[in-house]
């Protein structure tokens, strides 16, 4: 909102409004919008949530510590889906096919959890919303935005050409002239194309089309390409309440994928960059620079609060949405391969939970006595039983997740 009326007063000539033209400083205001309603207002909704006695139930799994945090808030998702949202309104441009995408994802994803925190702390049902719900839930908001990605006229990419490239029928040559490495003059053409082309990690030629054979294939891609974003979706939505289990765990974590997702929309969007990088220039990306500034702002102001000791837990109405965010930002910047490594810390969690059920249910079928690879899953509770304080199992876990970023970004130029 912000910004249309600050592109107004540009219009005016009002001095300093043409700042709302630069990406770096929107999205630089976004982050610190976010953090402050995250840090000003989140008191006064831990205060809130106390005065409703929307408290955690905790199981007792004989973990240190854990009774601790009994009666400790919950539902704190929607602090952070607040500084998300709050600040994307005020300087995004809202009619962005990206930022739409986003919102879309977040307030969707966020009310599924919202529902199961609902029926666990007001219906006193500690299942929650029933798994087949959540599911429902999460194949719908993948069905919603794997439509709008393939199938909406703006969600496109430019592609790099020779200079003697002749235009075919309904191509856009959008040319620019930049300084090669001589200083020298040079014209680079970027063809508009609508392909659902992705970028494949460690590969040299690293692009993939999800329209096998091209255009002439495209009226089927979809087939192929929305079961994709579904399981991409519930994928990542999950790993990430999976990882929501120790005090600032599940936020740091997405506070560091989303710090290099920045890079990642940002070289995406930048023409220039793009060239030198030799990757998919994305036009209109660039808001989406805004949106996980807002969502980093909105991760580190609610680690304020629930850092340990935890003040606050977000809840599935969090977690849920933080993973559908990460998700859905992946696939449109074109990143989404890389999510195994990126999201390292969340499939690791995952497949733990996975190994740990598969193995017992074997072992019980084959030896009569279910028997177990961890001592607990998911994995931050493996360490918790072999005696490892929850501060210090969180501060590696973040080590670790700060690598996978770095070896993430460092695929721009490893190939």
């Amino acid at each position: 909102m912000l910004y249309y009326l600050f592109q107004y007063l540009d219009s005016l000539d009002f001095p300093g409004a043409g700042l709302f033209n630069y990406i770096s400083f929107r999205a630089g205001m976004t982050l610190i919008t976010s953090l402050v309603i995250s840090i000003l207002f989140g008191k006064r909704i831990i205060n809130y949530l106390h005065k409703l006695q929307i408290g955690e139930s905790v199981r007792d799994l004989g973990l240190a510590g854990q009774k601790e945090k009994e009666g400790t808030p919950t539902m704190g998702g929607l602090l952070i889906l607040s500084a998300i949202l709050i600040p994307v309104v005020l300087f995004a441009k809202l009619h962005n096919v990206y930022v739409i995408t986003m919102l879309i994802a977040t307030i969707w994803l966020g009310f599924i959890g919202f529902l199961d925190d609902y029926i666990k702390v007001f219906k006193k049902n500690k299942d929650g919303l029933k798994g087949r719900f959540k599911i429902v839930g999460q194949i719908g908001v993948g069905i919603i935005v794997g439509s709008i990605l393939y199938f909406h006229p703006d969600a496109v990419v430019h592609k790099r050409v020779d200079t003697s490239y002749e235009l075919k029928t309904n191509e856009v040559d959008v040319s620019y002239l930049h300084e090669s490495g001589n200083m020298e003059q040079s014209n680079v053409k970027y063809i508009s194309t609508k392909s659902m082309t992705t970028t494949i990690p460690f590969v040299k030629n690293n692009e993939f089309n999800y329209d096998f054979g091209g255009e002439s294939n495209r009226k089927w891609g979809w087939l192929w390409f929305i079961p994709i974003v579904i399981f991409i979706v519930t994928a990542v939505s999950n790993g990430a309440n999976m990882t929501d289990g120790l005090d600032g765990l599940a936020t740091g974590t997405s506070a560091i994928i989303g710090i290099a997702l920045a890079v990642f929309a940002y070289v995406s969007s930048h023409a220039k960059f793009a060239d030198y990088l030799n990757v998919m220039y994305i036009p209109d990306a660039e808001e989406l620079v805004i949106y996980i500034s807002a969502f980093v702002g909105a991760c580190i102001g609610f680690l304020w609060y629930n850092a340990y000791p935890a003040q606050v837990f977000m809840g599935d109405t969090g977690s849920l949405a933080l993973g559908g965010i990460i998700a859905v930002f992946a696939i449109s910047v074109r990143k989404e391969l890389l999510i195994p490594v990126l999201c390292g810390i969340f499939l690791i969690e995952n497949l733990s939970v996975m190994m740990q059920v598969g193995y017992f249910k074997y072992t019980k079928r084959r030896f009569g006595e279910g028997r177990r690879i961890f001592r607990m899953a998911p994995l931050h509770h493996h360490y918790q039983k072999l005696g490892m304080h929850e501060s210090k199992i969180v501060a590696r876990f973040w080590i670790v997740g700060v690598l996978l970023a770095v070896i993430s970004i460092v695929t721009l130029k490893l190939r």
